[in-house]
């Protein structure tokens, strides 16, 4: 979506400290410093998330309105009490360290974390190559997905241009079997 490290900062900055607030979001540092090197906001899928969409970049609207329309999907018929559901909201990792298992970790740890506290399910909205093997790897299931080339914001096919992945999708875990 053509987004500054900036613009990434803003939106992530008062998620960060709701999410946080909850005792479900890990951050990973690197050993020996206090340097971030990845993260995976984690939140109660029946908490609504802070957003504010009046301040919010125009550009995040339609990811807004894409992993929206996932969570539609799966709580449809549903009635998801707080406790219950587990949701991995965005999994961040920094370049330098690809390929070393932050990611993997990250989850891990989530999951592990949500089941000491009581959850009984994960979901997450895996939207990159790399998060979607994560999670497939990790026993997660594909429940629903959306294909990027035909999802509509606005009558524009926003997400169009990307091809790997293909789709969007919306991904659950039993924590049991962690």
């Amino acid at each position: 979506m053509g987004l500054s490290v900036a613009e990434m900062e803003e939106f992530l900055q008062p998620q960060m400290s709701a999410t946080m607030a909850q005792g479900l979001t890990i951050v990973a540092r690197r050993t020996g410093s206090d340097e971030l090197v990845g993260a995976l906001l984690n939140d109660d899928l029946a908490s609504p998330l802070p957003l504010d969409l009046s301040h919010l970049n125009p550009k995040y609207r339609p990811i807004i309105a894409l992993l929206g329309s996932l969570e539609e999907h799966y709580n449809s018929g549903r009635s998801i009490a707080h406790g219950e559901c587990l949701h991995l909201f965005m999994l961040a990792g920094d370049e330098r360290f690809k390929g070393c298992g932050i990611g993997r970790g990250l989850v891990k740890t989530s999951l592990d974390n949500g089941f000491r506290k009581g959850y009984r399910t994960a979901v997450t909205e895996a939207t990159a190559s790399t998060s979607q093997h994560i999670f497939r790897t990790l026993g997660f299931a594909e429940r629903f997905l959306i294909c990027y080339r035909d999802f509509m914001y606005e009558s524009t096919a926003v997400f169009r241009s990307i091809q790997d992945p293909s789709s969007a999708i919306l991904m659950e875990k039993p924590l049991w079997l962690s």
